[in-house]
Protein backbone atom coordinates (compact mmCIF):
# COMPACT_ATOMS: atom_id res chain seq x y z
CA UNK A 1 0.00 0.00 0.00
CA UNK A 2 1.38 3.40 -0.98
CA UNK A 3 1.09 6.76 0.78
CA UNK A 4 -0.56 10.04 -0.22
CA UNK A 5 2.74 11.64 -1.20
CA UNK A 6 3.14 9.10 -4.02
CA UNK A 7 0.01 10.49 -5.69
CA UNK A 8 0.56 14.16 -4.92
CA UNK A 9 4.27 14.43 -5.77
CA UNK A 10 6.68 13.33 -8.46
CA UNK A 11 9.80 11.22 -8.12
CA UNK A 12 12.61 13.76 -7.82
CA UNK A 13 15.17 10.99 -8.36
CA UNK A 14 14.13 10.16 -11.93
CA UNK A 15 17.09 9.80 -14.31
CA UNK A 16 15.10 11.52 -17.08
CA UNK A 17 15.07 14.66 -14.92
CA UNK A 18 18.85 14.46 -14.58
CA UNK A 19 19.03 12.60 -11.27
CA UNK A 20 22.01 10.31 -10.71
CA UNK A 21 23.58 8.15 -8.03
CA UNK A 22 26.89 9.98 -7.64
CA UNK A 23 28.55 7.96 -4.86
CA UNK A 24 28.37 4.64 -3.04
CA UNK A 25 30.71 3.38 -0.33
CA UNK A 26 30.49 -0.05 -1.98
CA UNK A 27 28.49 -1.54 -4.85
CA UNK A 28 30.36 -4.79 -5.34
CA UNK A 29 27.35 -6.99 -6.08
CA UNK A 30 24.98 -4.55 -7.81
CA UNK A 31 25.68 -1.20 -9.51
CA UNK A 32 24.55 1.83 -7.51
CA UNK A 33 22.95 3.33 -10.67
CA UNK A 34 20.21 0.69 -10.56
CA UNK A 35 18.90 2.16 -7.31
CA UNK A 36 16.94 4.84 -9.21
CA UNK A 37 16.14 2.88 -12.37
CA UNK A 38 12.66 3.88 -13.61
CA UNK A 39 11.64 0.29 -14.28
CA UNK A 40 10.14 -1.90 -11.58
CA UNK A 41 12.78 -4.22 -10.08
CA UNK A 42 12.97 -7.76 -11.44
CA UNK A 43 14.52 -11.05 -10.38
CA UNK A 44 16.20 -13.20 -13.04
CA UNK A 45 16.69 -16.73 -11.83
CA UNK A 46 20.07 -18.16 -12.72
CA UNK A 47 21.64 -14.85 -13.83
CA UNK A 48 25.15 -14.33 -12.43
CA UNK A 49 28.05 -12.00 -13.23
CA UNK A 50 31.72 -12.02 -12.26
CA UNK A 51 30.95 -10.95 -8.68
CA UNK A 52 28.05 -13.30 -7.97
CA UNK A 53 24.26 -13.30 -8.29
CA UNK A 54 22.99 -10.46 -10.47
CA UNK A 55 20.50 -8.33 -8.56
CA UNK A 56 18.36 -5.47 -9.79
CA UNK A 57 19.28 -2.73 -7.34
CA UNK A 58 22.21 -1.47 -5.29
CA UNK A 59 23.99 -4.14 -3.26
CA UNK A 60 27.19 -3.92 -1.23
CA UNK A 61 29.39 -6.82 -0.17
CA UNK A 62 29.19 -8.40 3.28
CA UNK A 63 30.93 -5.98 5.65
CA UNK A 64 33.76 -7.53 7.69
CA UNK A 65 34.87 -4.29 9.36
CA UNK A 66 33.09 -1.74 11.60
CA UNK A 67 30.80 0.80 9.96
CA UNK A 68 28.01 0.74 7.40
CA UNK A 69 27.39 1.54 3.73
CA UNK A 70 25.80 4.58 2.15
CA UNK A 71 25.12 6.13 -1.23
CA UNK A 72 24.37 9.64 -2.49
CA UNK A 73 21.69 10.58 -5.02
CA UNK A 74 21.76 13.96 -6.77
CA UNK A 75 18.14 14.91 -7.47
CA UNK A 76 17.05 15.99 -10.93
CA UNK A 77 15.88 19.40 -9.65
CA UNK A 78 15.84 21.03 -6.21
CA UNK A 79 12.64 20.05 -4.46
CA UNK A 80 10.70 19.82 -1.22
CA UNK A 81 10.67 16.16 -0.23
CA UNK A 82 7.35 14.72 0.98
CA UNK A 83 8.31 11.09 1.33
CA UNK A 84 10.36 8.08 0.29
CA UNK A 85 9.79 4.56 -0.92
CA UNK A 86 12.66 2.30 0.16
CA UNK A 87 12.04 -0.88 -1.81
CA UNK A 88 13.87 -4.12 -0.99
CA UNK A 89 12.07 -6.15 -3.70
CA UNK A 90 13.74 -9.55 -4.30
CA UNK A 91 16.30 -8.97 -1.55
CA UNK A 92 15.47 -11.63 1.06
CA UNK A 93 18.55 -13.00 2.84
CA UNK A 94 20.63 -10.00 1.78
CA UNK A 95 18.60 -6.91 2.65
CA UNK A 96 19.83 -4.34 5.22
CA UNK A 97 18.01 -4.65 8.54
CA UNK A 98 18.07 -0.86 9.07
CA UNK A 99 18.27 2.38 7.05
CA UNK A 100 18.27 6.16 7.53
CA UNK A 101 18.27 9.10 5.12
CA UNK A 102 20.02 12.49 5.10
CA UNK A 103 19.41 15.41 2.74
CA UNK A 104 21.13 18.67 1.84
CA UNK A 105 21.11 21.61 -0.58
CA UNK A 106 24.50 21.89 -2.26
CA UNK A 107 26.16 22.85 -5.52
CA UNK A 108 28.77 20.12 -5.04
CA UNK A 109 28.54 16.86 -6.93
CA UNK A 110 29.21 14.99 -3.68
CA UNK A 111 28.39 17.32 -0.77
CA UNK A 112 30.75 17.53 2.23
CA UNK A 113 29.83 15.93 5.54
CA UNK A 114 28.88 19.20 7.21
CA UNK A 115 26.17 19.87 4.61
CA UNK A 116 23.93 16.96 5.58
CA UNK A 117 20.82 16.91 7.79
CA UNK A 118 19.06 13.71 8.82
CA UNK A 119 15.44 13.70 7.68
CA UNK A 120 14.59 10.01 8.22
CA UNK A 121 15.81 8.51 11.49
CA UNK A 122 17.23 4.99 11.61
CA UNK A 123 14.36 2.62 10.87
CA UNK A 124 13.87 -1.12 10.50
CA UNK A 125 13.57 -2.68 7.05
CA UNK A 126 12.01 -5.92 5.89
CA UNK A 127 13.08 -8.08 2.99
CA UNK A 128 11.22 -8.01 -0.35
CA UNK A 129 9.08 -5.07 0.81
CA UNK A 130 8.25 -1.44 0.10
CA UNK A 131 8.73 0.99 2.98
CA UNK A 132 6.82 4.28 2.60
CA UNK A 133 8.17 7.05 4.85
CA UNK A 134 6.58 10.50 5.03
CA UNK A 135 8.73 13.61 5.57
CA UNK A 136 7.67 17.01 6.91
CA UNK A 137 9.25 20.39 6.20
CA UNK A 138 9.39 23.10 3.56
CA UNK A 139 13.12 23.20 2.85
CA UNK A 140 14.30 22.43 -0.68
CA UNK A 141 17.02 19.83 -1.16
CA UNK A 142 19.33 18.86 -4.03
CA UNK A 143 20.78 15.58 -2.69
CA UNK A 144 19.76 12.65 -0.52
CA UNK A 145 22.02 10.11 1.19
CA UNK A 146 20.75 6.62 1.97
CA UNK A 147 22.49 4.82 4.83
CA UNK A 148 22.09 1.05 5.15
CA UNK A 149 23.13 -0.79 8.32
CA UNK A 150 25.47 -2.53 8.06
CA UNK A 151 25.36 -3.68 4.40
CA UNK A 152 23.14 -5.44 1.85
CA UNK A 153 20.86 -4.59 -1.03
CA UNK A 154 18.07 -2.13 -1.82
CA UNK A 155 16.21 -2.51 -5.11
CA UNK A 156 14.86 1.02 -5.57
CA UNK A 157 14.76 4.40 -3.86
CA UNK A 158 11.96 6.78 -4.85
CA UNK A 159 12.07 10.37 -3.61
CA UNK A 160 8.63 11.96 -3.85
CA UNK A 161 8.11 15.70 -3.62
CA UNK A 162 7.55 18.96 -5.43
CA UNK A 163 10.12 20.79 -7.53
CA UNK A 164 11.07 24.27 -6.33
CA UNK A 165 11.93 26.62 -9.19
CA UNK A 166 12.99 30.28 -9.08
CA UNK A 167 10.54 31.87 -11.49
CA UNK A 168 11.98 35.39 -11.27
CA UNK A 169 14.30 34.73 -14.20
CA UNK A 170 11.35 33.62 -16.36
CA UNK A 171 9.36 36.86 -16.02
CA UNK A 172 8.20 37.99 -19.46
CA UNK A 173 9.58 34.89 -21.22
CA UNK A 174 7.53 32.29 -23.04
CA UNK A 175 8.18 28.96 -21.28
CA UNK A 176 6.72 25.47 -21.26
CA UNK A 177 4.44 25.54 -18.23
CA UNK A 178 3.70 21.82 -18.60
CA UNK A 179 7.32 20.80 -18.00
CA UNK A 180 7.82 18.05 -15.44
CA UNK A 181 11.30 19.39 -14.67
CA UNK A 182 9.80 22.79 -13.79
CA UNK A 183 7.22 21.34 -11.40
CA UNK A 184 4.18 20.44 -13.51
CA UNK A 185 2.45 17.27 -12.42
CA UNK A 186 -0.64 15.19 -13.22
CA UNK A 187 -3.47 15.28 -10.70
CA UNK A 188 -5.28 12.28 -12.14
CA UNK A 189 -6.88 10.66 -15.14
CA UNK A 190 -9.72 8.26 -15.88
CA UNK A 191 -7.41 5.56 -17.27
CA UNK A 192 -3.67 4.90 -17.60
CA UNK A 193 -3.64 1.26 -18.60
CA UNK A 194 -0.61 1.39 -20.90
CA UNK A 195 1.20 4.58 -19.75
CA UNK A 196 0.88 7.32 -17.14
CA UNK A 197 0.02 10.99 -17.81
CA UNK A 198 3.31 12.01 -16.14
CA UNK A 199 4.97 10.91 -19.39
CA UNK A 200 3.13 13.72 -21.20
CA UNK A 201 5.22 16.24 -19.25
CA UNK A 202 8.61 14.53 -19.45
CA UNK A 203 11.56 16.30 -21.09
CA UNK A 204 12.65 15.49 -24.62
CA UNK A 205 11.01 13.43 -27.30
CA UNK A 206 9.31 10.18 -26.35
CA UNK A 207 11.58 7.17 -26.84
CA UNK A 208 8.91 4.62 -27.79
CA UNK A 209 5.18 3.91 -27.55
CA UNK A 210 5.54 3.00 -23.89
CA UNK A 211 6.89 6.46 -23.10
CA UNK A 212 3.56 8.29 -23.24
CA UNK A 213 0.06 8.36 -21.80
CA UNK A 214 -2.05 5.61 -23.32
CA UNK A 215 -5.49 4.38 -22.28
CA UNK A 216 -7.13 1.01 -22.89
CA UNK A 217 -9.46 0.49 -25.85
CA UNK A 218 -12.74 2.12 -24.91
CA UNK A 219 -15.77 -0.15 -25.35
CA UNK A 220 -18.36 2.22 -23.94
CA UNK A 221 -19.57 5.77 -24.72
CA UNK A 222 -17.50 8.75 -23.66
CA UNK A 223 -13.83 9.71 -23.91
CA UNK A 224 -10.67 9.67 -21.84
CA UNK A 225 -9.04 12.56 -19.96
CA UNK A 226 -6.14 13.66 -17.76
CA UNK A 227 -5.86 16.72 -15.49
CA UNK A 228 -2.51 18.51 -15.22
CA UNK A 229 -1.35 21.12 -12.72
CA UNK A 230 0.95 23.60 -14.46
CA UNK A 231 4.37 24.35 -13.06
CA UNK A 232 3.21 27.96 -12.62
CA UNK A 233 -0.03 29.77 -13.50
CA UNK A 234 0.24 31.55 -16.83
CA UNK A 235 -1.38 32.79 -20.01
CA UNK A 236 -0.97 30.11 -22.65
CA UNK A 237 0.01 31.12 -26.18
CA UNK A 238 0.95 27.88 -27.93
CA UNK A 239 0.13 24.19 -27.50
CA UNK A 240 1.81 21.12 -28.96
CA UNK A 241 0.42 17.58 -28.86
CA UNK A 242 2.79 14.87 -30.05
CA UNK A 243 1.50 11.41 -31.01
CA UNK A 244 5.02 10.05 -31.67
CA UNK A 245 5.03 6.24 -32.05
CA UNK A 246 1.24 6.07 -31.76
CA UNK A 247 0.15 4.88 -35.20
CA UNK A 248 -2.77 2.46 -34.96
CA UNK A 249 -3.74 3.71 -31.51
CA UNK A 250 -3.59 7.52 -31.56
CA UNK A 251 -6.70 9.48 -30.49
CA UNK A 252 -8.96 10.55 -33.32
CA UNK A 253 -9.50 13.99 -31.78
CA UNK A 254 -8.56 16.05 -28.74
CA UNK A 255 -9.62 19.18 -26.89
CA UNK A 256 -8.28 20.99 -23.83
CA UNK A 257 -10.03 22.81 -21.01
CA UNK A 258 -8.39 25.20 -18.56
CA UNK A 259 -9.04 27.04 -15.31
CA UNK A 260 -7.42 29.17 -12.65
CA UNK A 261 -7.72 27.22 -9.41
CA UNK A 262 -6.63 28.54 -6.01
CA UNK A 263 -6.15 26.38 -2.91
CA UNK A 264 -8.51 23.52 -3.71
CA UNK A 265 -7.79 19.88 -2.85
CA UNK A 266 -6.91 17.63 -5.77
CA UNK A 267 -10.10 15.59 -5.42
CA UNK A 268 -12.27 18.69 -5.79
CA UNK A 269 -10.27 19.88 -8.79
CA UNK A 270 -10.70 16.55 -10.52
CA UNK A 271 -14.44 16.56 -9.82
CA UNK A 272 -14.94 20.05 -11.25
CA UNK A 273 -12.58 19.88 -14.24
CA UNK A 274 -15.22 18.48 -16.58
CA UNK A 275 -17.02 21.84 -16.39
CA UNK A 276 -14.03 24.10 -17.05
CA UNK A 277 -14.14 26.42 -20.09
CA UNK A 278 -12.61 25.23 -23.35
CA UNK A 279 -9.07 26.46 -24.02
CA UNK A 280 -8.55 24.54 -27.26
CA UNK A 281 -11.58 23.35 -29.18
CA UNK A 282 -11.85 19.87 -30.64
CA UNK A 283 -9.01 19.18 -33.08
CA UNK A 284 -8.40 16.30 -35.49
CA UNK A 285 -5.18 14.39 -34.76
CA UNK A 286 -2.84 12.34 -36.96
CA UNK A 287 -0.66 9.33 -36.27
CA UNK A 288 2.97 9.77 -35.15
CA UNK A 289 2.90 13.57 -35.60
CA UNK A 290 3.45 16.84 -33.78
CA UNK A 291 0.36 19.07 -33.78
CA UNK A 292 0.84 22.76 -33.00
CA UNK A 293 -1.99 25.12 -32.11
CA UNK A 294 -1.71 28.90 -31.76
CA UNK A 295 -4.60 30.76 -33.34
CA UNK A 296 -7.06 28.10 -32.19
CA UNK A 297 -6.58 28.96 -28.50
CA UNK A 298 -9.35 30.78 -26.64
CA UNK A 299 -8.45 33.86 -24.58
CA UNK A 300 -9.11 32.49 -21.09
CA UNK A 301 -6.50 34.59 -19.30
CA UNK A 302 -4.27 32.95 -16.67
CA UNK A 303 -4.80 29.25 -15.98
CA UNK A 304 -3.21 27.01 -13.38
CA UNK A 305 -4.63 23.66 -14.51
CA UNK A 306 -5.67 22.01 -17.77
CA UNK A 307 -7.76 18.98 -18.68
CA UNK A 308 -6.58 17.13 -21.78
CA UNK A 309 -9.44 15.21 -23.39
CA UNK A 310 -8.79 12.54 -26.04
CA UNK A 311 -11.60 11.16 -28.19
CA UNK A 312 -12.37 8.38 -27.76
CA UNK A 313 -9.15 6.80 -26.39
CA UNK A 314 -5.53 6.07 -27.35
CA UNK A 315 -2.11 7.50 -26.73
CA UNK A 316 -0.34 10.87 -26.61
CA UNK A 317 3.44 10.97 -26.24
CA UNK A 318 4.07 14.56 -25.14
CA UNK A 319 2.14 17.77 -24.42
CA UNK A 320 3.77 21.19 -24.36
CA UNK A 321 1.96 24.31 -23.10
CA UNK A 322 3.94 27.46 -23.79
CA UNK A 323 2.98 30.72 -22.15
CA UNK A 324 4.02 33.58 -19.89
CA UNK A 325 3.85 33.22 -16.13
CA UNK A 326 1.19 35.16 -14.26
CA UNK A 327 0.85 36.04 -10.60
CA UNK A 328 -2.82 36.86 -10.95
Amino acid sequence: MSADFVNTGIDLAQPRLGAAVVYASDDFFADKARLISPQAPVFIDGKYDDNGKWMDGWESRRKRIPGHDDCVVRLGSPGIIRGFDINTAHFTGNFPPFASIDACHSTAQIPPEEAWTQIVAKMELQGDSQHFVAVEGERAFTHVRLHIYPDGGVARLRVYGNIEKDWAEEAGAVVNLAALEAGARPLGCNDAHFGTPENLLAPGKGVNMGDGWETRRRREPGHDWAVIKLAHPGVLERIMLDTAFFKGNYPDRAFIQGAMVVEQPDAQILAEAENWPVLLGEQKLQADSEHEFITQLEALGPVSHVRLNIIPDGGISRMRLWGKISNA
